[in-house]
């Protein structure tokens, strides 16, 4: 039931800091009111305030553990209670750890595959056992260009992503099949600065940062409210992301291994880590963190394309002509190659 307010309706997970933050402003810019879903209380009351004063929108702050399948459940039943109907349900929330998998715990693992995928699977089940019903609705899960091509040190982050993509396919085909005007996105995202670098768990003993190009997390707010209100499959943000995703299709074997020795050198400062700095994988880091982390001097806030469906056929179109004339053009060789003996 359409609240008195008609504003449309949406509920972002993750949205104490980061790209969730972020993602919250540009929902409530746009004339939405938003839910706001994190673990630290206090961060997202104050996030949540700062967005009814700045937009004169309903901005409801609900704590929520987005591995906790029960308390994301609650939280849209909240939500619902005291907004109205869900129209958007954004998935960002995520932690990590950097480290090689030899010096990461199975328990490490296991959370940070909870949150960042499991996290986004229980949030897509919260939302369509509403939108089912009213047969209407968008759901945008927020994928990585390391869900097509994963890097070292990330691999709890990049098995996540890669599993995100795969269920968001699984369950886009069983909405067709259901005949269901209800829409479900995924947006690849390039680096971001956001705090994640600083507050996720940290096992190389050095400071980590993203691989350049780095882009602000208002870039990526922008193409989540652009895929859900332009109800788009698959959004790529960046030429970074383009980049990384075809390298892997055409010469995977030569990118591991240049990935064996650029993506550390792309991902650590070479600054020693304090030991004791606090992480956020199985509790909140409390203070107040906004969207942004420590790279803005270098981040992009613009020149980040937008590649959607459309750009993305023509773009893997161009990439199997090119492949199949790579393949034709070794054949040739071959055949002049026998003739000769």
């Amino acid at each position: 039931m359409r609240t008195t307010s008609q504003r449309k309706i949406a509920l972002i997970t993750g949205a104490g800091a980061g790209v969730g933050r972020a993602a919250a402003q540009a929902f409530a810019r746009a004339g939405y009111d938003v839910a706001l879903l994190s673990r630290e209380p206090e961060r997202l009351a104050r996030a949540a305030a700062q967005l009814q004063a700045a937009y004169s929108v309903r901005a409801l702050a609900v704590p929520t553990d987005v591995a906790d399948a029960q308390a994301v459940e609650a939280a849209a039943a909240r939500v619902e209670r005291e907004l109205g109907d869900i129209d958007v349900w954004v998935n960002v929330a995520m932690a990590t750890i950097f480290a090689p998998l030899s010096s990461i715990s199975p328990h490490d693992f296991e959370r940070a595959t909870q949150v960042t995928y499991l996290g986004q699977v229980y949030g897509t089940m919260a939302a369509l056992a509403r939108m089912r019903t009213r047969n209407r609705g968008a759901i945008v899960n927020v994928g990585s260009a390391l869900a097509s091509r994963a890097i070292p040190l990330q691999s709890a982050y990049c098995g996540a992503k890669f599993a995100v993509r795969g269920f968001t396919d699984a369950v886009r085909s069983e909405l067709i099949h259901d005949g269901l005007d209800v829409h479900i996105s995924l947006v690849d995202l390039p680096a971001i600065n956001t705090p994640q670098f600083d507050w996720a768990a940290n096992r190389t003993g050095q400071d980590a940062r993203p691989v350049a190009p780095v882009y602000e997390p208002e870039v990526a707010a922008r193409a989540i409210l652009f895929a859900a209100q332009h109800r788009r499959r698959t959004l790529w943000l960046g030429w970074s992301t383009v980049r990384a995703i075809i390298a892997d299709l055409i010469a995977p074997g030569l990118l591991d291994r240049y990935l064996a020795h650029a993506g550390y050198r792309g991902q650590l400062t070479g600054h020693p880590r304090a030991p004791d700095v606090p992480d956020n994988l199985h509790a909140p880091v409390p203070g107040e963190i906004g969207a942004h982390g420590r790279f803005d001097r270098e981040a992009r806030n613009g020149g980040a394309p937008l590649f959607t469906d459309r750009h993305v056929h023509a773009l893997m179109g161009g990439v199997a002509m090119g492949v199949f004339g790579v393949a034709l053009a070794f054949a040739r060789l071959r055949r002049q190659a026998r003739s000769r003996r």
